[in-house]
């Protein structure tokens, strides 16, 4: 939205989840005279666009070309959402490969633009009071803390780790892990609040502005992934831009950002997640030519300005 204001237009986000159909976002269109749209997520947004009035383009999610595809209903919508598109935005070329092995004939107008990132850390967070909101005890010099930054919904599998992280803690009370985000399904976010109750050294945490989960980050001694699909996680590239070092779980979406002991480390399974914290823990200088080498990555490729130019190019061809 930022950069489509900084080019000077006038833009409305509306959530797709408020809407049933179609025709309520027709409605919504002809009734404040919008002139185009952009939906995110060819499944949930686009199929709100369906026979649409006015041009729009679409930016992929990453559930969509990686789970829903395989859901024949969805996947008969969303090829006919693309169809209408003027365009679509891929975070990676292999989703725009993805896309475009199942719609051959919207592969030219997929467009590959990685995530432009800019962190805010707030000047004045109080990183003691976030330690005592989360029930952390503050008097530890060693303390370890691994924060797992996901909206509570299947798909981000926010209890992968909880038993073997409990465990460790047990053995090793300086680590704790912190779950933040906020609680898009209702009846899951209980679920994870019983299994959190259970389970020493992890903490479910208030979901917070983001400045100060960014200035939270920076203070974290790791930032954590253990999604089962993930499109392009903003969680790991803001890490990296923070310089805070990143274990994600091994999965496409991660491995396309993530170069194993590189920039970030990748586990395929809790025990080996164990592992590679504590060797983290324990090689200081391994840990610093990780963050550094992601530093890097995040300037080459991850650039605020070019991805606010792309999309400012982009809008014009509605």
């Amino acid at each position: 939205r930022n950069h489509l204001h900084a080019a000077g237009h006038i833009c409305v986000l509306k959530d797709a989840f408020m809407y049933e159909s179609p025709t309520e976002i027709a409605n919504l269109t002809s009734t404040d005279k919008f002139d185009a749209a952009l939906a995110i997520h060819l499944y949930k947004g686009g199929r709100l666009l369906q026979g649409s009035r006015i041009p729009f383009g679409i930016i992929f999610g990453g559930t969509d070309v990686n789970e829903d595809i395989k859901c024949e209903e969805k996947r008969r919508v969303m090829g006919a959402v693309l169809g209408e598109a003027r365009f679509a935005v891929a975070f990676t070329m292999k989703m725009k490969e993805l896309a475009a092995a199942e719609w051959p004939d919207a592969r030219k107008k997929i467009y590959v633009q990685t995530q432009g990132i800019k962190t805010t850390p707030c000047e004045t967070f109080d990183w003691y009071r976030f330690l005592q909101n989360a029930d952390i005890p503050t008097d530890t010099d060693s303390l370890h803390v691994f924060l797992l930054v996901c909206g509570l919904r299947r798909v981000k599998d926010p209890l992968y780790l909880v038993d073997v992280f409990s465990d460790w803690h047990r053995k090793d009370p300086s680590v704790h892990l912190g779950i933040i985000g906020p609680a898009v399904d209702p009846l899951f976010t209980s679920e994870v609040k019983e299994k959190v109750k259970r389970a020493p050294g992890v903490h479910l945490l208030q979901e917070m502005p983001q400045d100060d989960l960014h200035a939270a980050m920076k203070r974290c001694f790791a930032v954590v992934n253990s999604s089962v699909s993930e499109g392009m996680s903003a969680a790991i590239l803001e890490a990296m831009d923070l310089d805070i070092p990143v274990l994600a779980r091994n999965i496409p979406g991660n491995a396309a950002i993530v170069i194993h002991k590189e920039t970030g480390l990748l586990f395929s399974d809790p025990q080996e997640f164990v592992v590679l914290s504590k060797s983290l823990m324990n090689d200081p200088i391994m840990e610093r030519e990780i963050v550094t080498r992601a530093k890097d990555y995040m300037k080459k490729h991850h650039s605020w300005e070019s991805e606010r130019k792309a999309y400012q190019n982009l809008v014009l061809r509605l």
